[in-house]
């Protein structure tokens, strides 16, 4: 730890004397995509400006998504202080994101205000893979335990996405790219605001020849995605308004697997298909003058996953899986004062999953399936207690038909002593996970299972220099997990009385109960535990603009058997950012910007070792007139050979060219 505060302080100082960092910004709402970087919504559910948010949040506007380039979400995701990425191979393939070293099904995602998992997965999670760009206005990246006011999941934080929203009579949008290994996207919207209803459309289509999954294979994995979106709000009354929207997105990717007879990780024809969509109806009205807003709501997921390998006999079905989500809720932000806000709430979520795999000896199995209810309530109080300091409490209560009751709390302070150049800030957390429906049900399900729990806090400060130009700020977190859920082996020789777990009941219609042996079950049997520093640097200096961050991660297994005291996988401990834009007098915009990743583990025993690595990009772009703009990237400059998962194959260089209009 003694040489991770050293390093910490060295990037403490680089950042200080070169660059400026980006706020902990307040969490952004679903309700408007126009919000500014200092407010927040996801914080407290409801607009916030940054100064008075004692979380620690990152918020990615419009202007910042666009001037990425990024494809893919995860990948600006990556860019940000605290977030670690892994893929199984390219686009498309099953992609995790941890936050400040948490597991990558402990991340909640909220698309639209709509919670976006897969019942059908084995953690419930959300893969990354399938989530693209498109027309995604702005991101919050919320970090730190937040069950409080968002319930299960959000053990390591909350990423929340929103959509396009048009802001005048008429608006549209064309993108166009092509590049490096067949390469091409396009995506375009259209839409337009009154005085009573603002919608907007937009359909995208990517997709690329790929890469060998198999870091050690020859023939190119594709991906191809078509992604759709809507939304439309209805002001019914001044006081009244009807708000929908939805996102469909439809996956295919070749991914390689392990053909017979050697079972080894090799070149296969083996596909997956995706698909995903979210659907929102609300009902937002105001009260006693409008002190008093409320939002009553239905959300619905629906996750379809399949896999297919064209080599197997009697089926090519290798799997195939549904889950979906039904959630009702009512919210309310009540301004009890100038500077004191109480929010408030219910939900109740159904869940479902259906899953089986066939195979050459049993083609038609009969599915797994599974439902679930969860009720929650949750109250929360923000208020200025003095000039400038911000104080916040909450209580949330949850009732699992599984597992049954969890209570949980939340604290946070922001304190601005002087105006807003300064901002110290500190919060509390208590996060918890709900077992997953598969985790509970399926042929390696436990009924017994508790919540997956965790407190975690975190404290910093944010300094505004030289009238806002500059902007620097670091935090440190902690947080300790218990009740971790993990998957205990079998070894054969358990007897139904030494050990009833590894034994379960099943019957053909007709035919009396079997017992039958299995390899293992999911059980409470692991803890963790994750502490570190995130340094922010942002900083405007006429023409150039300097962004970087550093985060240090120590994580630790705290699971008492043979691998307590080791580093959790894939975990790199150092992970830092830099970017370099200069804006030349011709308009032309160019950056420089470099990923580094630490070395990692790639397994529970620390014995196989992943290597640090360094990426570096090349940015361009240049407006031809208010209208129209080209730019341009070569990703992967140095052609670096890495790994984020060990055996699987990653991008070299590539070279990418594109144009975007905006009427």
């Amino acid at each position: 730890m003694k040489t991770a505060l050293h390093l910490s302080a060295a990037t403490a100082a680089l950042l200080l004397t070169a660059t400026t960092a980006s706020a902990q910004a307040v969490q952004t709402t679903d309700q408007d995509t126009a919000l500014l970087g200092d407010v927040v919504v996801t914080a407290n559910r409801s607009a916030q400006p940054a100064d008075r948010v004692g979380q620690s949040v990152t918020v990615l506007t419009t202007s910042q998504i666009e001037a990425s380039q990024a494809v893919a979400v995860v990948d600006l995701l990556a860019r940000t202080p605290g977030v670690g990425v892994t893929r199984n191979g390219g686009p498309g393939q099953p992609t995790a994101l941890r936050i400040r070293g948490a597991e990558g099904d402990q991340t909640l995602v909220v698309v639209d205000g709509v919670k976006l998992n897969d019942p059908s997965a084995p953690g419930a999670g959300y893969n990354f893979g399938n989530l693209l760009t498109g027309d995604v206005a702005r991101i919050e990246v919320l970090r730190g335990a937040q069950s409080t006011l968002w319930g299960s999941q959000a053990i390591g934080g909350v990423v929340s996405l929103v959509t396009a929203r048009p802001t005048r009579p008429f608006q549209a949008s064309l993108d166009a790219e092509a590049g490096s290994r067949g390469t091409h996207s396009l995506r375009g919207g259209i839409g337009g605001a009154s005085d009573r209803i603002d919608w907007r459309v937009a359909a995208s289509h990517y997709q690329t020849d790929g890469f060998s999954a198999f870091a050690r294979g020859t023939e190119d994995d594709a991906y191809e995605n078509t992604g759709l979106s809507g939304r439309v709000n209805v002001k019914v009354t001044e006081d009244v308004s009807l708000d929908l929207r939805a996102v469909y997105s439809s996956g295919t990717v070749d991914f390689d697997g392990f053909p017979a007879p050697a079972f080894s990780f090799a070149d296969t024809n083996e596909y997956g298909t995706t698909k995903d969509l979210v659907a929102y109806a609300g009902v937002n009205f105001d009260l006693f003058e409008d002190r008093l807003k409320n939002r009553v709501a239905y959300g619905f997921t629906r996750t379809d996953r399949q896999s297919f390998n064209p080599a197997q006999a009697n089926t090519t079905l290798t799997f195939d899986s549904r889950g979906e989500n039904r959630r009702y809720e009512y919210q309310g932000v009540f301004d009890i004062r100038e500077g004191w806000t109480a929010t408030f709430g219910a939900e109740h979520e159904d869940s479902e999953f259906r899953s089986a795999s066939p195979s050459s000896f049993t083609p038609n199995p009969v599915p797994a399936t599974a439902s679930v209810g969860l009720d929650g309530f949750y109250a929360q109080l923000q208020a200025e207690v003095v000039d400038g300091l911000t104080l916040t409490g909450g209580v949330r209560r949850d009732e699992h038909d599984a597992f049954g009751g969890k209570t949980l709390g939340q604290a946070a302070a922001a304190w601005a002593p002087n105006g807003g150049s300064t901002v110290l800030r500190a919060s509390f957390g208590q996060g918890f996970k709900a077992p997953s429906l598969y985790q509970l049900y399926s042929e390696y399900g436990n009924v017994a299972l508790a919540p997956e729990e965790a407190d975690g806090w975190d404290a910093g400060v944010e300094q505004h220099l030289f009238g806002g130009a500059v902007v620097v700020s670091a935090t440190y977190f902690d947080r300790d997990t218990t009740n971790q859920i993990d998957f205990a082996s079998c070894t054969g020789t358990e007897t139904i009385v030494s050990n009833p777990l590894c034994f379960r009941s099943t019957a053909a219609p007709g035919s009396p109960p079997v017992l039958i042996r299995r390899f293992g079950y999911y059980a409470n049997i692991a803890q963790t535990s994750a502490n570190g520093v995130e340094l922010a640097a942002q900083g405007t200096f006429g023409a150039l603009q300097l962004d970087a961050n550093y985060t240090f991660t120590e994580t630790m297994n705290e699971s008492p058997d043979t691998n307590r005291g080791r580093e959790l996988a894939r975990r790199p401990q150092d992970m830092a950012n830099l970017s370099a834009t200069y804006v030349w007098p011709f308009r032309l915009s160019t950056t420089v910007a470099a990923r580094y990743a630490g070395e990692s583990f790639d397994n529970a025993s620390n014995t196989a070792r992943l290597d640090a690595y360094t990426l570096v990009d090349l940015r361009a772009s240049y407006p031809v007139n208010d209208t129209v703009e080209i730019y341009g990237r070569i990703e992967n400059v140095g052609d670096e050979v890495y790994e984020t998962t060990r055996t699987y194959g990653v991008a070299g260089r590539g070279t990418f060219i594109g144009v975007r209009a905006r009427f």
